[in-house]
C-alpha cells in the first residue's frame, strides 16, 4: 500500500525542513481518534491546545506530528514537523493533496441537504470508480483542507462538502478545492443572523464557482427563488453548462414521481431526457430533491447515472440526521426514534415533521416532536419558530416538547391540545420526555447543535427504566 505523505512531502507542502524518513497513513487532528500510522496536526482553539496531546499520540503510534513548537521532553525528535501556524500548515497540506491529486472533484454546499447530497454522491460514485467523500461535516477553514489532506494519490472522485456562515468564508474554501462540479442544493434563512437578506446568502453560497475549474458546471435548484440570481453568479465566472434540477418542467434532473414511505422513497425522474427509477433508502421528500442534485452532478461528471442510481438503495439517514431507531421499552412494545438532534433551521425543520407525517404509530401510539431552538436566526427568530407550528399542525404531530427561550414562541402559537411541556434546557426535557413517551410512539428530536438535543436521544434510547433497552438502527 503506498504511503498517504512522506515525511519530506508534508515538510515541502508545509514550508518546513525534512524531518526524519517516516511515512503516514492518515492525517488526525482529534488524540481520541488518532490511528497508529497517522499525522498528528496539534491545532489550537479557543480552549484547547492540541500540543499538550502530542507526547500521547507519538507514544500510541501515531508516525509524526505537525507543531508550531516541540512540546517538553520532544526537542529533536525527528517525528516532528515544526511551522509558524499549524492551521496555516493544514491549510497548506490540504491544498497540496488537492494539487496533486488527478482525481475529479465535486464540491456541494446548501443551507440544507449539504451532507446528504455528499453521502448520495459518494454511494453513486463509489459503484464505478475509487471514490473518497469528507467524513462528517468536515467542511469548514480547518475541516474542508483536513478532507483534502486525507485524499489519496490514486482514486477517481473526491466529493467535498463545503460549509459557511459568514460571506467569505466559501470563497477561501473553493480556491483550496478547486472544483469540477459545484452543487448548491438550496438556499433559504440559515444563518440570516449574519447576513443582510436571503439574497445575500444565495450570493455567498455562490462563492462556490470562484474556485470552479473553468470547464466546470453548476449545478443549481431551479424551484429555488433565488436560482436566477445564482445562475447569474456562475456565468460571471466564466461558467456555460449550468444543470438545473428539481419539479419545474424542463429542468435537467426531472422529478416525476416520487412515492414516499417510512423508510425510503421510489423515484422516478428524467435526467439529461433519459428515464430513470430508482429506490432510495432514506425517506422524506428532501432526499429524492437531493437525489437529483446528486444525479445531475454524476452526469456532469461523466459518469454512468444508471449505475448511480442504483445504487441509492442502500442510503441510510446519517446519525443526528433522521437515522431511525426501534427502542424496545422493558415491559413489552417499543417506540420509534427519529435521531435530527445534529442541527435544525426552518426548512430542515419542516422536512423532518414530514418524514415525522410518513412514520406510522403502532395502534395506541402518538407522532411527538421534541424540539429545541433554531440559532443563527438574528431578529427574525420568534416569528420563524412561531411559524413551525402550521406545519406541525398540518402533518399531524399529536405532541409537541419545547426547550429554548424562541421555542417558547412556537409553544404559544400551538393549540392547547400539543403542547407537551416548554422548558429552559435539553437537560430539563430529556427526563419530562422519557417519561412521557410509550409503545406505539414515534418520536423526533430535533434542534440546533447548540441547543444539545443528541442527550435527549441518548435519554431515550437508554430509557428511564434503569437499563438500556435493545436499540437497533433499522
Amino acid at each position: 500500500m503506498t504511503a498517504l505523505w512522506t515525511a519530506a512531502e508534508i515538510a515541502l507542502a508545509v514550508g518546513s525542513v525534512p524531518a526524519g524518513t517516516w511515512t503516514v497513513d492518515g492525517v488526525s487532528i482529534d488524540s481520541r481518534t488518532m490511528k497508529p500510522g497517522d499525522l498528528f496536526v496539534a491545532l489550537k482553539g479557543p480552549s484547547f491546545d492540541g500540543h499538550a496531546f502530542v507526547a500521547d499520540v507519538l507514544a500510541r503510534g501515531a508516525a509524526g506530528a505537525l507543531v508550531d513548537h516541540a512540546p517538553e521532553g520532544l526537542a529533536g525528535d525527528p517525528r516532528l514537523v515544526v511551522v509558524g501556524d499549524t492551521l496555516d500548515a493544514l491549510t497548506a497540506l490540504g491544498r497540496a493533496g488537492r494539487d496533486r491529486t488527478r482525481a475529479t472533484v465535486v464540491a456541494v454546499t446548501g443551507s440544507v441537504g449539504k451532507t446528504g447530497t455528499k453521502e448520495l454522491l459518494r454511494l453513486g460514485l463509489e459503484a464505478q470508480g475509487s471514490t473518497i467523500a469528507s467524513a462528517a461535516s468536515l467542511n469548514n477553514h480547518w475541516g474542508l483542507p483536513l478532507s483534502l489532506a486525507r485524499v489519496p494519490r490514486d482514486i477517481d472522485w473526491v466529493v467535498q462538502e463545503v460549509g459557511m456562515n459568514h460571506a467569505g468564508e466559501i470563497a477561501a474554501l473553493t480556491r483550496i478545492a478547486r472544483p469540477h462540479v459545484g452543487v448548491i442544493t438550496t438556499v433559504g434563512p440559515v444563518h440570516i443572523e449574519f447576513f443582510p437578506s436571503v439574497e445575500a446568502i444565495a450570493d455567498a453560497k455562490s462563492e462556490l464557482f470562484l474556485g470552479m475549474m473553468a470547464d466546470g458546471a453548476a449545478v443549481l435548484n431551479r424551484d429555488n427563488p433565488h436560482f436566477e440570481r445564482m445562475a447569474g453568479h456562475a456565468r460571471d465566472r466564466g461558467i456555460t453548462r449550468i444543470l438545473d434540477f428539481g419539479t419545474t418542467p424542463g429542468v435537467f434532473a426531472h422529478l416525476e414521481d416520487a412515492e414516499l414511505g417510512e423508510t425510503g422513497s421510489a423515484v422516478r425522474a428524467t435526467v439529461d431526457g433519459r428515464p430513470v427509477a430508482y429506490r432510495l433508502g432514506a425517506p422524506g421528500r428532501h432526499w429524492v430533491l437531493n437525489s437529483l442534485a446528486a444525479l445531475a452532478a454524476i452526469s456532469a461528471l461523466g459518469a454512468d447515472v444508471e449505475r448511480a442510481a442504483a445504487a441509492l438503495a442502500s442510503v441510510s439517514a446519517p446519525v443526528g440526521r433522521g437515522a431511525r431507531h426501534e427502542i424496545a421499552l422493558p415491559g413489552g412494545g417499543g417506540f420509534t426514534l427519529l435521531d435530527e438532534s445534529y442541527n435544525a433551521n426552518p426548512a430542515s425543520m419542516r422536512a423532518a415533521f414530514s418524514v415525522l407525517a410518513a412514520t406510522r404509530p403502532a395502534p395506541g401510539g402518538r407522532r411527538i416532536a421534541v424540539l429545541g431552538d433554531m440559532r443563527e436566526l438574528g431578529e427574525t427568530g420568534p416569528r420563524l419558530h412561531a411559524a413551525l407550528a402550521d406545519p406541525l399542525i398540518a402533518a399531524g404531530i399529536d405532541i409537541v416538547f419545547c426547550c429554548g427561550s424562541l421555542m417558547a414562541h412556537l409553544h404559544a402559537s400551538l393549540p392547547t391540545a400539543m403542547r407537551g411541556a416548554l422548558v429552559a434546557t435539553s437537560d430539563d426535557l430529556a427526563p419530562i420526555v422519557a417519561d412521557a413517551v410509550r409503545a406505539g410512539d414515534v418520536v423526533t428530536v430535533k434542534g440546533s447543535l447548540g441547543t444539545r438535543m443528541a442527550p435527549i436521544v441518548k435519554r431515550l434510547s437508554g430509557g428511564p427504566w434503569g437499563g438500556r433497552p435493545q436499540a437497533a438502527a433499522s
